[in-house]
């Protein structure tokens, strides 16, 4: 018996996100869009049979950890129960080695298919799992970038720009190349990224 997805629709400084979940966790975040018509497509797309229901209280903490997270305060998501759904093994460990950047710690593709054991072909695999994330944020894949400090792909509303201003929240410097380079006050406070 397939679980019941509930979703609701909120309101963030960079613009209308939705927030699905079950009985299980969150299963589904949709990134801030241009309107809350968008950001509903975006979640019913994925889950056409969800229902629009008001929050639980801790539904609602997470809405506001996201409000507060896009309003620029260092919000921490590692503790949100999730529902992936179904994944194969290798999304499953990247997503669970993805989960633990903490803000303002940027990794690469390429860095976490070597983190996980496997050869820098699994780069693009660690791609396609972020492209195929059902609760970015949570699992912070705007904080995976290309190699050689490239921004990399990103498919929430916006793309690339859209995660260039989530590391800059979180005071990763953005280069016109552009390249991604962290903050010596991040680095200061011991926020460090993998160093493959």
């Amino acid at each position: 018996m397939a679980l019941r997805t509930h979703y609701h629709l909120f309101e963030t400084a960079a613009g209308f996100a939705a927030l699905g979940w079950n009985e299980n966790g969150v299963c589904s975040l949709r990134l801030p869009a241009a309107s809350a018509h968008e950001a509903e497509r975006a979640l019913l797309r994925r889950f056409p049979e969800a229902q629009r229901t008001p929050p639980s209280q801790p539904v609602q903490a997470v809405v506001d950890a996201a409000i507060r997270y896009f309003a620029g305060d260092r919000v921490d998501f590692g503790e949100i129960p999730v529902d992936m759904g179904e994944q194969g093994d290798f999304f499953r460990r990247v997503y669970a080695l993805v989960r633990g950047l903490g803000w303002g710690e940027t990794t690469t593709y390429g860095a976490v298919a070597k983190a996980l054991g496997a050869g820098p072909e699994f780069a693009r695999d660690v791609g396609q799992a972020m492209a195929n994330n059902p609760v970015p944020l949570i699992v912070p894949c705007h904080r995976v970038t290309g190699a050689g400090g490239k921004i990399g792909g990103f498919s929430a509303p916006g793309g690339s720009m859209s995660k260039a201003r989530m590391l800059e929240l979180e005071g990763v410097v953005i280069d016109a190349a552009p390249a991604v380079r962290r903050t010596a006050s991040r680095k200061d406070e011991g926020q460090a990224g993998f160093d493959f």
